[in-house]
């Protein structure tokens, strides 16, 4: 598997541009995620960029989401490990996270969203001014961007890294494909 053959994928599977965008962050936050805990940039990068490749084939079913994910993973050669992580990034299943990548891809997931939301409140709609502690402020508002599940981003500490930490490194690491992101 090399980049080209999974962008390729995703954009055989997925049509829906914002989708694709928020996979693509999901990629950057577990490449910086990867860098920062001694796992494997490429593995890493390769499961957040595919962890929703069957976000429209399962029309937002959300008891097939991710089962059908890991098994087109699988078929495109990832391996074992990066199926497990996008099937238990999915809560509805009831599979634990086992794993660094598995917690990894669990709490960068809806951290993107929460991010994408606090930058496109801004005037701009843009990540560049975009501060860590404006991401922090937002998160403590339960109506906002009500999507990105807290708890899930809260799990980050079973990383060993602190909430704001995360977030900073989240918001950095889109902010280094913010041209991508349309922000």
């Amino acid at each position: 598997m090399n980049r080209k053959e999974v962008l390729d994928s995703v954009r055989g599977n997925v049509e829906n541009k914002n989708l694709v965008k928020h996979m693509l962050a999901t990629e950057a936050i577990m490449r910086a995620l990867a860098r920062r805990l001694g796992g494997d940039e490429e593995e890493w990068g390769f499961t957040g960029l595919l962890h929703d490749i069957d976000g429209e084939l399962t029309e937002g079913d959300m008891s097939s989401h991710s089962k059908l994910g890991a098994d087109l993973v699988r078929e495109l050669g990832a391996s074992e490990a990066m199926a497990h992580a996008i099937l238990c990034h999915n809560p509805v299943h009831g599979v634990p996270c086992e794993t660094s990548l598995d917690k990894a891809l669990f709490c960068a997931d809806p951290l993107t969203g929460l991010i994408t939301a606090a930058a496109l409140v801004r005037p701009d709609k843009k990540l560049a001014g975009l501060e860590a502690r404006s991401v922090i402020k937002r998160f403590k508002e339960k109506g906002f961007a009500a999507g990105a599940d807290r708890e899930q981003i809260s799990s980050c500490r079973e990383l060993g890294l602190e909430l704001g930490e995360f977030i900073e490194l989240g918001l950095k690491a889109m902010k280094g494909i913010a041209g991508d992101l349309g922000l």
